[in-house]
């Protein structure tokens, strides 16, 4: 039998208009400190994304999207918060914040493939396009 694993995720979403409070899921990003795992998934549809908010500009979006995956990942030599250990990195990451990419509270479970895990939580959370 597998080891179940702790994790703990958040949904990462667009807000193009933070007074309003409406937010589009575009992502998750998942956490388990037993696999030293770190990750997370998006998917951007232009005409989901046109649909819910016209004026958007989607290729600043996936920037800051992308940005967001590298300070995850560790892989950006640019930000001193991609040099932190992964525990930092998802705390930093899942912050409360008033930009156009924010990230839901953080939920936990238990998983035995954190990566099998945030490919079905961004199935179910975001849909697959």
């Amino acid at each position: 039998m597998q080891e179940s694993n702790l994790f703990e995720y958040a949904v990462i979403r667009y807000v193009p208009r933070a007074e309003r409070e409406e937010f589009l899921n575009v992502g998750v990003i998942l956490y388990c400190p037993s696999k030293d795992f770190l990750n997370m998934k998006y998917s951007l549809d232009d005409d989901r994304i046109r649909a819910f908010y016209d004026n958007s500009n989607i290729s600043e979006l996936k920037t800051y999207l992308e940005a967001f995956k590298e300070v995850c990942c560790g892989s950006s030599t640019n930000s001193p918060i991609a040099k932190l250990n992964i525990a930092s990195r998802f705390r930093w990451l899942t912050a409360a914040r008033s930009t156009i990419v924010q990230t839901s509270k953080v939920h936990p479970g238990l998983c035995n493939d954190p990566m099998e895990k945030l490919e079905q939580l961004h199935a179910q959370l975001v849909g697959i396009f």
